[in-house]
């Protein structure tokens, strides 16, 4: 019989590999042999960060994202993993909006992390890719949320985020909101030019942070990269 060691190595071989039934069949092995599902987000996520670096080599397409997507969404929504999320999470968390920045059309980064927040049971307002600082200020008043996610993979992103921070200044919304923002190239010094509330290169500690702050008497989170 296999061990959890062996199971995370395995899984992590599949994902990266794109083997969608194997990674499901192991997905639910795991489940039926007691793993934590937040351990097993964080097996799966790390399988993604495999997926993304051959993307960034051209070893992989998007394509080949969008099949690791539909396999992370899959085993997210095993009957064990909803079970286990809807009964820690009878209620919803919180909401976030979420989008990636202006004059960025990448949403791998950016739907992981959606992907994680629900499975936290949040309720997200996605607002796609490309988005301009406009929509995420309006979209603060329509829906009242707890968190705004701003996502970028480009390195240009980073003024785009500061002025989607600023915005929401203009608009009198900042301090309705936690900001936390996400990419893997950002640092202290980038975190504190956006003027964002934390920052994180991985999807799962974001998603645990925002859970954090709910969890608070005012959501306030810890400034840095955790």
């Amino acid at each position: 019989m296999r061990d959890l060691s062996e199971i995370k190595e395995l899984l992590l071989r599949y994902v990266e590999l794109l083997d969608e039934e194997n990674s499901i069949k192991l997905a639910k092995e795991a489940l039926n042999r007691g793993i934590d599902p937040i351990y097993l987000l964080d097996i799966m996520n790390e399988g993604m960060k495999m997926v993304g670096k051959l993307y960034d080599r051209r070893d992989y397409y998007i394509a080949d994202l969008i099949m690791a997507g539909l396999i992370f969404r899959q085993i997210l929504e095993l009957e064990e993993m909803t079970d286990f999320f809807h009964g820690t999470h009878n209620k919803k968390t919180g909401k976030v909006v979420i989008g990636t920045v202006h004059g960025d059309i990448h949403d791998i980064g950016k739907d992981i992390f959606k992907y994680m927040l629900e499975a936290y049971g949040f309720d997200v307002i996605d607002l796609g890719v490309d988005v301009e600082r406009e929509l995420f200020v309006k979209n603060v008043v329509k829906h009242n949320p707890d968190i705004v996610a701003l996502s970028g993979v480009l390195t240009s992103t980073v003024d785009e985020m500061r002025e989607v921070v600023n915005s929401l200044i203009e608009a009198h919304l900042r301090d309705s909101v936690k900001i936390i923002i996400g990419a893997n190239h950002l640092t202290q010094d980038a975190f504190r030019f956006i003027g964002a509330d934390f920052f994180a290169t991985d999807a799962s500690v974001g998603a645990k942070l925002c859970w954090e702050w709910m969890k608070t008497a005012n959501g306030r989170g810890v400034e840095g990269n955790g």
